[in-house]
């Protein structure tokens, strides 16, 4: 057992092998092994106590996806200073709250983000002689870390205010390591395609856990969805790892797909975000050999707590898994012991919102989480996403959760993504409206799509109002902006005003 979380990439690998290709975005690649990965994390450890920083201070990265990104966290994880990825595409003032809220010392930045950080004291990563003047070569000894002391503190995406702060600790996931590894796809071997972006959770942890493994990441810079499907083509990747957005992206890429050859690829992982059945069969022509898996985590919790069935069956369809042995969840507030909203508890789940009191009290109740998740269970045990409890909306008095009604949606071969916002209604109060993203070649009109859903579905869950949209808003990575859904229905359908009501969202109170 390891204690500090810089040492997650185990020395004893095979020194020789590829640890990671990243591709840039104009194809261009560059190789590191796993030595050479494990002589620079070193080095960065060696050059930053070497700039007289001292142990627990913080050091943000902003910048984009590179091998260099990887390398210079794990060094700082390794020199027992704290972690502070930060989203370079923020606006500058919200980057300059993140380093006043978590007090960074120092910034490692690449050149498209140093004119966001205002003079604050930061070193280029993405300039060779910038890095090798950060580098100080020679062996070194990770400290001992005690197991609540923060290894990263990472910020959730803000889209209902300013980013939190959610602290993570070397305790928490030195032991959720070997958990994440054993419940996802062998990596030993493997070649793993990650294109989501390293200051979230989902790349980040990615790229970490095959490396843990002994598998080799190949990185892209940034997501496109024809570099997408042609890396893992020209590498043969086994595993290619992605959010639900991401996926759909993809998917309608169709005369490259018939050009290519991706029989390599046997596991399809996306999360993040919610997926649909009719996602996941059509990532299933475009992967034929691949079993397509949903996975869950939230920043504040990590991934641990869902996996394999103890008795070994088979994961369904859009299922997240069955509750691992050593995390405890439980369903609170719903009509039925089987749906409610996830709380979660183990050792992974974070401390507390960083300098946020009032915030942490409302998550977290005696080491328990509140996800706000809404899930539902099955006779198997497995769980199911079904929405997010402040999503949830009330028409005529029938609770609505868009996650379900853009499923049923999904499921229509005319379209390749829905999303569901309420609109104000003098009569009920509120009434689903949807955005649709057309399947490549396909039509529909808005009459088709609300018949659909009233043949499948009970008449409140269909949606009054449909626009067609040529791509969704993203708020973050892969995540769709559903704010800016809101208000542009709104705008288009809300002439009507809904009266106040009593209604309220699902409550997650035990």
């Amino acid at each position: 057992m390891f204690s500090n979380l810089g040492e997650m990439v185990p020395r004893r690998l095979p020194g020789e092998v590829t640890w990671l290709t990243e591709i840039a975005h104009d194809d261009s690649e560059r190789s590191i092994t796993f030595a050479q990965m494990q002589a620079q994390a070193d080095a960065v450890a060696r050059g930053l106590l070497a700039r007289k920083l001292v142990r627990g201070e913080r050091v943000a990265l902003v910048a984009g996806n590179s091998a260099r990104y990887l390398i210079a966290l794990l060094g700082i994880l390794r020199a027992g200073l704290v972690a502070v990825p930060v989203n370079p595409k923020l606006p500058p003032a919200t980057i300059d709250h993140i380093h006043r809220d978590a007090q960074i010392r120092l910034t490692l930045a690449d050149g498209a983000t140093l004119s966001s950080l205002e003079g604050r004291p930061s070193l280029r990563i993405d300039n060779d002689v910038a890095w090798e003047n950060l580098l100080d070569a020679g062996p070194f000894d990770s400290p001992a870390m005690r197991p609540e002391e923060f290894a990263l503190i990472l910020y959730t995406s803000g889209s209902s205010g300013r980013p939190k702060g959610v602290p993570l600790t070397h305790g928490g996931y030195t032991w959720a390591a070997d958990l994440l590894v054993e419940a996802g796809p062998p990596m030993a071997g493997k070649r793993v395609l990650v294109a989501a972006p390293l200051y979230h959770m989902n790349g980040l942890l990615m790229s970490l856990l095959t490396s843990r493994g002994g598998g080799s990441v190949v990185l892209l810079q940034r997501f496109g969805a024809a570099q997408y499907l042609q890396a893992a083509a020209r590498h043969r990747c086994q595993v290619v790892t992605s959010v639900p957005t991401m996926l759909a992206l993809v998917a309608r890429e169709t005369a490259l797909i018939d050009a290519l050859d991706l029989g390599s690829v046997e596991t399809v992982v996306t999360g993040s975000a919610p997926s649909t059945e009719a996602l996941f069969e059509c990532i299933a022509k475009v992967f034929p050999n691949a079993r397509v898996t949903n996975s869950y985590g939230t920043t504040e919790s990590s991934p641990v707590c869902f996996g394999h069935h103890p008795r070994g069956l088979p994961r369904p369809p859009l299922s997240i898994g069955y509750p691992v042995p050593q995390a405890q969840v439980k369903l609170v507030g719903g009509p039925t012991a089987d749906e409610g909203v996830l709380w979660l508890r183990s050792r992974a789940v974070m401390p507390g919102y960083l300098n946020l009191s009032e915030a942490t009290a409302s998550r977290m109740h005696d080491g328990w989480y509140d996800t706000g998740d809404v899930m539902r269970r099955d006779a198997e045990g497995f769980f199911y996403f079904v929405g997010r409890s402040d999503d949830m909306f009330v028409c005529g008095g029938e609770n609505i959760y868009p996650g379900e009604v853009e499923k049923l949606l999904e499921a229509h071969p005319a379209v390749a993504q829905a999303v569901v916002v309420p609109v104000p209604d003098e009569i009920k109060g509120q009434l689903p409206a949807a955005f649709i993203v057309r399947r490549a070649g396909a039509e529909a009109s808005a009459d088709e799509i609300k018949a659909y859903a009233l043949a499948r579905a009970p008449a409140y869950q269909h949606p009054r109002f449909v626009e067609f949209v040529a791509e969704m808003p993203l708020a973050g990575p892969g995540k769709i902006d559903r704010r800016q859904l809101l208000e542009r229905a709104q705008r288009a359908f809300g002439a009507r005003r809904a009266p106040q009501r009593l209604d309220r969202p699902m409550k997650s109170h035990p």
